[in-house]
């Protein structure tokens, strides 16, 4: 049997463990997808624990994304982002790859949406909004990131070559945007949105990284002002895609595996 699993803390509300397990499922594999809840000061411990057992892959998630990067061996993407959200552990020595730079990449693609040439503004500048700007630099786009703190939005622009801004800004940087990314975590909790809805409009794609709820209300001012939306659930189920597929070595069942996260995240079996 073949072991992968999910470290962070907490864990208890991923949809990580059914996504993966329905795809083992689909394709008839001997493997299981299980959660690890380290203590913060015990990662290190965790790490080679989970080496030494034979676990084959892990995904990383809070507070331990940052961290983990120094107990593997990044990747170059993952050594540039500065974070590791997957763990590769069937090599030598572990591996330590980000595939939410995949999973937006892919999330894009699935709604026919290039970014080479294009002009992306990126709202955030924590993880998921470095792993977003790095991956639409790569593939050819002009990245302006926005964040609460503009010095944070200026040292992640630097590193891609963009402009840093405060959020301030967002109604000037808009109209001449393609791609709009919300990779913060406002809209999760309350209802609002981190763009002013005066500022979208119908040219622009807006994709949230928040998928709980789908449909944020920057999403449901996007899609009145015309925009296409893209819905965080789509990020969150293509990392998942790439590392099922770095770890396996299979083209991963995709639709079973959207099936099975939209039923989780809405409670919905018939999505």
């Amino acid at each position: 049997m073949n072991v992968f699993g999910l470290v962070g803390n907490p864990v208890g509300h991923s949809v990580s463990p059914s996504m993966h397990e329905a795809a083992y499922d689909e394709l008839d594999l001997d493997a299981r997808y299980v959660t690890f809840e380290p203590d913060p000061t015990e990662l290190e411990t965790a790490i080679s624990g989970a080496d030494a057992l034979g676990i084959d892959g892990l995904n990383v998630t809070i507070p331990f994304k940052q961290a983990v990067r120094e107990l593997v061996e990044p990747d170059d993407l993952a050594s540039r982002i500065g974070a590791v959200n997957t763990i590769d552990f069937t090599g030598d020595r572990p591996v330590g790859l980000n595939t939410d730079a995949e999973g937006a990449r892919r999330a894009l693609v699935r709604h026919e949406v290039t970014l080479d040439g294009r002009t992306v503004v990126v709202v955030g500048a924590g993880g998921a909004a470095r792993a977003i700007a790095f991956m639409a630099t790569d593939e050819g786009a002009t990245v302006h990131v926005a964040n609460r703190t503009r010095d944070t939005a200026i040292e992640l622009a630097d590193a891609v070559d963009g402009t840093g801004h405060g959020l301030d800004a967002l109604p000037a940087l808009l109209p001449d945007a393609d791609v709009l990314v919300n990779a913060t975590s406002v809209g999760m909790e309350e209802d609002v949105s981190p763009v002013p809805s005066e500022a979208l409009h119908a040219d622009l794609v807006v994709m949230d990284a928040v998928y709980s709820p789908l449909e944020t209300t920057l999403l449901r001012e996007a899609a009145a002002a015309g925009a296409t939306t893209i819905d965080g659930a789509w990020m969150l189920l293509y990392q998942g895609v790439a590392a099922f597929e770095r770890w396996t070595g299979l083209a991963a069942p995709v639709e079973r595996m959207n099936r099975t996260v939209r039923a989780e995240l809405t409670g919905n079996e018939d999505v």
